[in-house]
């Protein structure tokens, strides 16, 4: 609440105008000298009440359209769908298996890449590293239609071997 009124003076006098001269305090401190947080603002806000209701009112307009919208999907119908899924897996033991090796592995990936960062020079040149390679990928795949129609065969055919329908 300090805080709150402390910022809120300091903008009242940034806004209302300069900084009266005050006396300072007897004891000498580092810290700047705040004058008391006044009870009120002796300005007028009925300007802002006015813009405050049409911009309120505008909200409101926007809120009411955007539950028009079709195409959400329901949280039912995601929790069917992946219970579904689920009995139709025949290792559940083995899905699980993979998870937590999954888990693992990201936890794993995370304690060396802190690792690394730890050592001074390296992570600057796995940065240049990764800028070098980002622009072998931009010239290679995406900066020709040649090269990015056999980049999208590529996915596709990636695609088909996972999903297992090659």
């Amino acid at each position: 609440m300090a805080m709150a009124c402390t910022g809120a003076s300091s903008m009242a006098a940034a806004v209302l105008g300069p900084r009266l001269p005050t006396s300072k305090p007897s004891r000498s401190s580092a810290l700047p000298y705040l004058p008391p947080c006044p009870a009120t603002l002796s300005f007028s806000t009925s300007s802002f009440h006015v813009s405050e209701n049409h911009r309120l009112t505008s909200l409101q307009v926007r809120a009411s359209s955007s539950e028009e919208t079709s195409g959400s999907v329901e949280v039912g119908e995601v929790f069917t769908d992946l219970k579904e899924k689920w009995d139709a897996v025949e290792n559940k033991s083995t899905v699980l298996l993979y998870g937590g090796g999954a888990i693992v592995a990201v936890w794993l990936s995370s304690v060396v890449v802190g690792a690394i960062n730890s050592v001074p020079l390296l992570p600057k040149i796995m940065e240049l590293v990764g800028l070098g390679y980002t622009g072998w990928f931009v010239y290679r795949y995406l900066l020709f239609k040649s090269s990015r129609k056999e980049l999208a065969t590529d996915i596709e055919a990636l695609k088909k071997k996972i999903t297992g329908s090659e």
